[in-house]
């Protein structure tokens, strides 16, 4: 596929599940959609029969505790939108309406696999304008205690540097360095799964949160035993969780970013604020219609430790 055009999917792609916060069930529709209309959610299932168009853009994001969610939470609005929207971030799908009729995206394996395997299977159409993209042109960052998340211009393409550290054992501190593009995205990052610590359980039933949280759709730890009986699908799944997680919080830039993204013990808060410091100053960032070339990279940095509703601070 020629590199610099506009995508959609080729076909209407349907999928059902459950919220791994709500337990509520969803079906999920993709439709394919016209240039330049970017990622745009239609909540159905509302009260009276109503309906909603939200877009995925930061500025509708209206609560980032434990997951993403766009929309008015008093009207209508649309829970843990971040691994699907990782999905067509990381296979460069630049224009979709995703009609969803429950209040959350469904967690399927708590990774982004299936929405790949399901986007691959249908394929992607060029289209017939120019991709657009955001280049950061100054250095940007937001900081909280010790965490902190930042984007910087980059010499080409979207590259992020994800660093967590946990005191589990289990997790201690791992770091991961992608450059994104597809190959990379579905070997590396798409199928690294949410995780939970299980004596966090009670708490977060109580707060409305991890209804649907269950070993199908969730790494499960519980002191230093990982309960998922077929263990890790990466020695460092954790912070390739978190990479997955940063991919979809900024896929809510609206177009693809020219840029380095930067985080130490971040999460969705810090996502979506960071991309608020970028736009607050058109001096930040440009638009552009093109984007040099390079050799992807994907690798492991400094893992101190072998082994979404992560916590967002750690």
């Amino acid at each position: 596929m020629t590199a610099g055009k506009q995508t959609t999917i080729r076909e209407r792609i349907e999928l059902k599940g459950a919220g791994v916060h709500s337990n509520a069930p969803a079906r999920l529709v993709l439709h394919p959609a016209d240039v330049n209309s970017g990622i745009v959610f239609l909540r159905t299932g509302l009260a009276d029969g109503r309906e909603r168009l939200i877009e995925a853009k930061w500025s509708k994001v209206s609560l980032t505790e434990l997951c993403t969610v766009i929309g008015d939470q008093s009207d209508a609005s649309v829970s843990t939108v971040e691994h699907l929207l990782a999905a067509f971030s990381g296979l460069g799908v630049d224009n979709v309406v995703v009609e969803v009729d429950g209040p959350e995206v469904p967690i399927m394996d708590g990774s982004a696999a299936e929405f790949v395997e399901a986007i691959d299977h249908v394929g992607l159409v060029q289209q017939s304008a120019a991709r657009r993209y955001i280049k950061v042109l100054k250095p940007v960052r937001v900081e909280h205690g010790r965490a902190f998340s930042e984007l910087r211009p980059h010499a080409s393409g979207f590259r992020l540097e994800v660093e967590i550290d946990f005191a589990s054992d289990l997790i201690g501190r791992q770091a991961r360095i992608v450059d994104l593009e597809p190959g990379v995205f579905r070997k590396d990052i798409s199928r690294a799964r949410t995780f939970g610590f299980i004596s966090d359980v009670e708490r977060l039933w109580k707060a409305g949160f991890a209804l649907g949280a269950s070993l199908e759709n969730t790494v499960a730890l519980d002191g230093e035993r990982i309960l998922n009986p077929e263990g890790l699908r990466f020695a460092d799944e954790f912070v390739r969780h978190k990479t997955l997680d940063a991919i979809g919080d900024l896929a809510l830039a609206g177009a693809p970013i020219l840029g380095c993204y930067r985080s130490f013990c971040g999460g969705h808060k810090m996502n979506v604020a960071v991309l608020a410091a970028l736009f607050a100053d058109k001096s930040n960032y440009k638009i552009v219609e093109s984007i040099p070339q390079r050799a992807s990279v994907s690798r492991e940095v400094g893992m101190a430790a072998v082994a979404a509703f992560a916590p967002d601070h750690n």
